[in-house]
């Protein structure tokens, strides 16, 4: 209507066509304005962060290894960069790190796995929906149980005590590795040295550098716990006893190129026709094969 009031002679410019002919064509503006937005993009959201910003706070990361994100942000906002604290987060988790602290902690316990034990706690659901803890200490050298109990309340008084039963007679080892659970407070540390022990806490949030009690726990979930249910204490306390000893005759480990951590004997097979009997482990879960008589 406004286009016939200001232009008389609007009618000579009107070309007829068909309709095949507009969706052609719209078709044919559809792909050229698609081509161009691909070739132009415009990226949604909030401005993305700089490769400048991104090197300074993986420099801050490297400078202060005890600085967390808060402490970060604000150096950055005191710097007059407009970030927020979760994209700083989420650029210090993809900060490089250093590899020589994990190449002296892996050559530490590789020069001193003779006189290293490590303990930690690891839990286990009830049929009643209850948890019970496991304690346990292993020694590196040859990845043996030096004990291993049970407990529905854990305390660093309980714990005090199950360091008295695993090193008596001063059998304790020249080092003792253990995380930083609530359980392993400092009555634990001062006892720890009391034995003569020097103790090495590991970093936050770092359980490979206690690499052997968390593979033990691994495979004692994927041996025997995820396997069964637990009734109670009681059962549970059987159950790692016989896994223990399993764990120490039976089982054989890559670690120990494929031997036992109790120095399982090869049985002699001259001829290689001897019949090959299985005993049960574990409620038959396991087996051990041996040379018939």
């Amino acid at each position: 209507m406004i286009l016939r009031r200001f232009w008389s002679r609007w009618r000579e410019a009107l070309i007829l066509v068909q309709p095949e002919t507009v969706v052609r064509w719209h078709r044919a503006g559809f792909k050229l304005y698609w081509t161009w937005l691909s070739r132009h993009p415009i990226r949604p959201g909030r401005k993305g962060v700089s490769v400048e910003l991104r090197e300074l706070i993986f420099r801050m990361v490297a400078d202060n290894p005890t600085w967390g994100w808060p402490r970060i942000h604000g150096e950055l906002k005191m710097l007059g960069f407009g970030i927020s604290e979760r994209t700083v987060l989420r650029w210090m988790r993809k900060a490089p790190r250093d590899p020589e602290p994990a190449k002296r902690w892996a050559a530490f316990l590789s020069n001193h796995r003779e006189a290293i034990a490590a303990m930690d706690f690891f839990t286990v659901p009830t049929l009643a929906f209850g948890v019970l803890y496991c304690f346990f200490v292993i020694a590196h050298d040859r990845r043996r149980i030096l004990h291993c109990t049970v407990t529905k309340h854990p305390n660093s008084a309980w714990v005090v005590q199950q360091h008295r039963e695993a090193f008596p007679y001063d059998s304790a080892p020249g080092y003792l590795i253990f995380d930083r659970g609530a359980s392993f407070n400092e009555e634990v540390i001062d006892t720890v040295k009391s034995f003569g022990i020097p103790p090495k806490r590991t970093s936050f949030r770092s359980p490979w550098q206690n690499g052997v009690a968390q593979r033990w726990v691994g495979n004692c979930r994927r041996d025997l716990l995820d396997h069964l249910i637990v009734a109670n204490e009681r059962h549970l306390k059987r159950l790692l006893n016989e896994y223990v000893l399993y764990y120490h005759y039976d089982r054989t480990h890559l670690a120990l190129t494929k031997g036992t951590p109790a120095d399982r004997e090869p049985e002699k097979n001259p001829n290689m026709g001897c019949r090959v009997v299985s005993m049960p482990r574990l409620g038959g879960l396991h087996h051990r094969y041996g040379l018939a008589a």
